[in-house]
């Protein structure tokens, strides 16, 4: 009998090198990489683009149903690149358009919303294909998976976290970067507290380590039949 999916949880701010991590672990353990925040943009994308308000229950289920089948649909283990599919349609780089980002904090904050694609997380991590799901997000270690097998939190100073989103984006204006990363902490903080690990998480500082010392840590708290 195939061993129950194994999951590894990757929380921290903005720059903490989480996505970067998560992508790269996953590809090296050839495990499915749970972009959790990718979900809460396609959940913007078509809401704004269907104009749902948030506040109509009706249409708001309608929507969710919608992203739960393609949540469901999302099990591609090792696929390079990584691609977000909606009905067909690459979404991929749709959901990172700067008016989808302004406007994920009008859905995300809805208690329906985070509670349809938490249950829908649960569900596809429990039926995946692969050997083990790397699943990254906002209250992954503690609300999504607090049961995870290996829970993380990233974490970084805040002048590494601008320079390496300056580095990612080609921008040269760190301090402007910098400000722009402690506004987000501050409306993320709003709704959980992602820079204190809760008991049973791994705390890891990334502003020294290069991203493959990064994976190599995380990869040696695993257990030697799952590396």
């Amino acid at each position: 009998m195939a061993a129950e999916p194994m999951i590894i949880a990757l929380d921290g701010p903005a720059g903490s090198g989480k996505s970067s991590t998560a992508t790269g672990l996953a590809r090296r353990l050839g495990w499915l990489h749970l972009d959790t925040g990718a979900w809460y943009r396609v959940t913007a994308l078509l809401g704004g683009r269907e104009d749902v308000d948030p506040a109509d229950a009706v249409a708001l289920g309608r929507l969710l149903d919608r992203v739960d089948r393609a949540l469901a649909a999302s099990d591609w283990p090792g696929e390079e690149p990584r691609r977000v599919l909606v009905d067909g349609e690459d979404v991929t780089a749709a959901i990172r358009t700067p008016e989808v980002s302004a406007s994920v904090s009008r859905y995300s904050r809805v208690p329906t919303v985070r509670e349809r694609l938490n249950a829908g997380f649960r569900r596809l991590a429990a039926r995946t294909r692969a050997p083990g799901v790397v699943a990254e997000g906002r209250d992954i270690t503690t609300v999504t998976f607090p049961d995870a097998s290996l829970r993380v939190l990233l974490t970084a100073t805040p002048q590494a976290r601008a320079r390496r989103r300056a580095a990612q984006l080609g921008e040269t204006d760190v301090a402007g970067i910098a400000r722009d990363i402690a506004e987000r902490d501050r409306r993320d903080l709003a709704v959980v507290d992602f820079l204190t690990p809760a008991a049973g998480v791994v705390s890891l500082d990334t502003s020294e380590l290069t991203l493959g010392q990064v994976i190599d840590r995380i990869v040696d708290l695993l257990p030697v039949d799952r590396r």
